[in-house]
């Protein structure tokens, strides 16, 4: 394994750490509003949807969104030696 491969796991790890985290976060906020502040939820925002329902959705929209964020930071971008190996094989 080369250098560049282990930082580039390093990287992976690190900011997938970083995005669970984040997410951790937003989920907790939830769970949290519903253990001491149930009635929050009841509270209508917009077109008849209440905070519930909007904050739920929210959750699963940031959860595909921060795997795409993941997905576009730690895509893999072969170097010269793995483009040429893949030549050779052709």
């Amino acid at each position: 394994m080369t250098q560049t491969s282990v930082d580039a796991q390093r990287f992976n790890a690190k900011l997938g750490l970083v995005l669970f985290a984040l997410y951790l976060l937003c989920y907790l906020g939830f769970v949290l509003t519903g253990a001491f502040a149930p009635d929050a939820f009841d509270r209508v925002l917009f077109w008849g949807l209440n905070l519930a329902i909007v904050y739920g959705f929210g959750l699963i929209v940031v959860a595909v969104l921060l795997a795409g964020i993941y997905g576009w930071f730690c895509r893999v971008e072969p170097d010269d030696e793995a483009a040429e190996a893949m030549e050779d094989r052709s």
